[in-house]
């Protein structure tokens, strides 16, 4: 009998948490083309705080660098790999299936034709609805054919009907491409991933979804836990199964949409971090949204850091480095549920 793991999220690991994205933040602004001391660094963010006046020893073009360059990229770096984290734990969670992830489920593919629709049709304010729009569809597609299918659903059924839902709004996505050729760079670009910013404006534009989200899933926790259960055990316990899926896919895909509106397609981050999470603090959801929210901060943080420095003067486009650590992981995920039923 399938019984309800009452972990609760530990201290030390919630400190963890936050010393990976402190650590990330200083030294995604600290390093770059002109590297700072990290010491300055941080005192100089703190003088962002108000009422704080630390001495940094930094000149006025170094602390340009910082507050009008790499702060805002690493924030955005930030902000992505909290949400696409955070939307690959929830999904993971609502589908029972170890290996849901944003990209598998067709939602950053649906997510990245809306975006292209706007891009192509010169509609870039409304990009991040017409993304979530697109995110919306592909999850629920995705959903009526992989996992309403009855008893016989399984994770490959799951993670098939995702990858045919990406394949097809794939298709209508190169059809859009090449009936407006002159776009065809800006989205390449963007499909690759990028967190490039022109200032604050991609965080401001993320940032309401992303808290939004955030609010929403890790205030449903506990009720994935009562899901984990299966859907009888949960009703006999007060819970509405189908109306906590609806809230919690809908609360997913927007942050999973606004994501991808601001940064392209960066795939892998949703399967890694809360798979990471779940082998170091446990397998109850109230601890692992939140540490995937901090640790897939950090990650995507770092993880463009080395996107920048790794070849400099050129810069890789993040999507390759989350690649090349996700795609080996994923087979290893693979590997090991293959004998689980879900």
């Amino acid at each position: 009998m399938t019984t309800l793991r009452p972990a609760r999220l530990r201290p030390g690991w919630l400190a963890a948490g936050f010393g990976a994205v402190l650590v990330a933040l200083v030294a995604g602004v600290a390093l770059g083309p002109v590297t700072l001391p990290p010491g300055s660094v941080a005192a100089e963010l703190l003088n962002l705080i108000p009422g704080v006046d630390l001495p940094s020893g930094l000149n006025e073009r170094e602390i340009a660098i910082i507050t009008e360059l790499r702060l805002p990229r690493v924030v955005l770096g930030l902000l992505v790999g909290a949400m696409l984290s955070l939307a690959g734990g929830c999904y993971q969670g609502v589908f029972r299936n170890p290996l849901a992830d944003p990209y598998l489920l067709g939602v950053a593919a649906g997510a990245g034709l809306g975006a292209t629709m706007a891009i192509a049709f010169r509609a870039g304010a409304v990009l991040p609805l017409a993304a979530f729009a697109g995110a919306g569809i592909a999850v629920v597609v995705t959903y009526l054919l992989g996992v309403a299918g009855g008893r016989d659903r399984s994770s490959a059924t799951l993670i098939l009907a995702g990858v045919a839902v990406s394949s097809f709004l794939a298709a209508i996505q190169t059809y859009l491409l090449q009936r407006n050729v002159d776009t065809i760079r800006e989205v390449y670009s963007w499909l690759l991933g990028r967190l490039a910013t022109n200032g604050w404006h991609e965080v401001t534009l993320l940032l309401p979804y992303a808290v939004v989200t955030t609010v929403v899933v890790l205030a449903l926790r506990r009720e994935l836990d009562v899901l984990s259960v299966g859907d009888t055990e949960a009703a006999s316990l007060g819970l509405h199964p189908q109306r906590s899926r609806m809230i919690l896919l809908a609360a997913a895909s927007l942050g999973t949409a606004a994501a991808v509106a601001v940064s392209g397609l960066i795939g892998f981050v949703g399967i890694i971090v809360p798979h990471v999470v779940r082998l170091l603090a446990g397998g109850s959801y109230r601890s692992i949204l939140p540490l995937s929210l901090l640790f897939g901060a950090a990650f995507l943080a770092l993880a463009d850091l080395a996107a920048r420095t790794l070849i400099a003067p050129g810069e890789l486009p993040i999507g390759v480095v989350t690649a090349f650590f996700g795609a080996p992981f994923f087979i290893l995920v693979l590997r090991s549920t293959r004998r689980v039923s879900v």
